[in-house]
């Protein structure tokens, strides 16, 4: 599904091809089956343009729909905005200035988009390691074997070294006991480096989870191939991820979905639609029409664990398998069917509107199991906000900096704050 970075100059494309064509706004329109005004607001790129718009505007305009969609040049959009979005507050970049950026200026736009990656990938290879050091058995066994041998080896270098008599067999002994431990820490250190070298830290995927996460930002690709997704189990994920979009698409099409969405509240549209929150909340996720372009999304199962993870700029996510017990996500399994709305701030001071529902499910029938899941739509803070956010959440403990959080279970790796 396209994202709304690769929908910014579509609608430029449409009015060129419009004018070359020496066309009416008003018979393109009609040809369209859409109005006249909704066609101007989709040409100064002020609405979105769903895939069955463009095919009917593309036929309209004698062109191929190829032509008026997305080009390499709104994904490049997409990632300078993406930095930006990830820089303190302070530094304020001028997001809407992003396509004249990549216009004039190529080069300076690719060394920002390759910087904000580099950096983007060594936060991933701190919060890997650190799982690997808190997690892999190997790891630990090593390191334990490690620790064993140095203090092995300093036990008995300090009876040597404080002289005095000591008996010859006993000198002897002592001097095999230092050289056979100074040999296993030598073989225990190599082996350790040896490991660590083979670890491939360089934003590497490790489940499938991730794996399909990344699929779906990077446009969410037909599955089919052999080269589209590496795992079994990432591309079951995947077509079941498609399944479900292709049916919220079908329950609430994009054209609907765009001429609703001038209300800000996502319960409201809803309600005007005449079709569950859940589902709106999903389809702006993935839509991200005028209005909504940062929505982020997150889906956690029963247990609470993560299911789905579409991040929206700037909101601090971890791994998957660890989250911030404060996320309002969690607190909307104890309310099912009551939408749950907040102002969280994150530790960098970014702040965020959430909203929040749980749903329940017997797909078995009255006999079978109840099934519960949640949704959080995460979107930017309004002007005008109330001063103090509900809730200061972070990512997961490990790595939020938060040192008086009186959820926090672990010390944090990045120190406090």
């Amino acid at each position: 599904m396209k994202q709304h970075g690769s929908r910014i100059l579509t609608g430029t494309r449409i009015r060129e091809r419009r004018l070359a064509l020496s066309r009416r706004q008003a018979d393109v329109a009609r040809a369209a089956g859409i109005s006249a005004a909704y066609l101007n607001l989709i040409e100064h790129n002020r609405r979105p343009v769903g895939d069955h718009l463009v095919l009917r505007l593309a036929a309209a305009l004698e062109v191929s729909a190829t032509e008026l969609a997305e080009g390499r040049e709104e994904a490049l959009i997409a990632a300078l905005r993406e930095a930006a979005v990830r820089l303190p507050d302070d530094a304020a970049p001028e997001v809407d200035q992003a396509p004249e950026l990549l216009a004039r200026f190529p080069g300076w736009a690719g060394a920002v988009i390759a910087l904000a990656r580099r950096a983007d990938g060594l936060e991933r290879q701190l919060v890997t390691l650190s799982d690997r050091m808190t997690q892999d058995p190997y790891l630990l066994t090593t390191l334990h074997e490690v620790l064993s041998a140095v203090t092995s080896v300093r036990s008995t270098a300090s009876i040597l070294a404080e002289g005095g008599e000591i008996p010859p067999d006993w000198r002897a002994r002592f001097h095999a006991n230092l050289d056979a431990d100074s040999l296993r820490l030598s073989s225990t250190a190599q082996a350790l480096v040896a490991y660590l070298d083979s670890f491939d830290t360089q934003g590497a995927i490790y489940t499938p989870q991730e794996e399909v996460e990344a699929w779906l930002a990077a446009g969410a690709p037909p599955v089919e191939g052999a080269g589209d997704l590496a795992s079994d189990a990432a591309r079951a994920l995947a077509r079941a991820h498609l399944r479900q979009m292709e049916g919220d698409r079908a329950a609430l099409p994009d054209d609907a979905l765009a001429e609703a969405a001038v209300d800000p509240d996502p319960l409201r549209m809803a309600a005007r639609l005449r079709v569950p929150l859940d589902l709106v909340m999903r389809r702006l996720a993935v839509l991200k029409p005028a209005g909504f372009e940062g929505a982020g999304l997150l889906v956690c199962d029963g247990s609470g664990a993560l299911t789905l993870r579409r991040p929206a700029p700037g909101f601090p996510l971890p791994r998957p398998g660890d989250a911030c017990p404060l996320w309002p996500l969690f607190q909307a399994l104890a309310m099912p069917q009551t939408a749950v709305a907040n102002l969280v701030e994150a530790p960098s001071g970014r702040r965020f509107r959430t909203l929040s529902l749980a749903t329940r499910d017997q797909p078995l029938g009255t006999g079978g199991p109840v099934l519960t899941r949640a949704q959080m739509l995460i979107l930017p803070e309004e002007p005008g906000s109330p001063a103090r956010p509900d809730l200061l959440i972070g990512p997961a403990c490990r790595i939020c900096p938060r040192a008086d959080c009186v959820a926090r279970r672990e010390p944090s790796i990045l120190g406090t704050a």
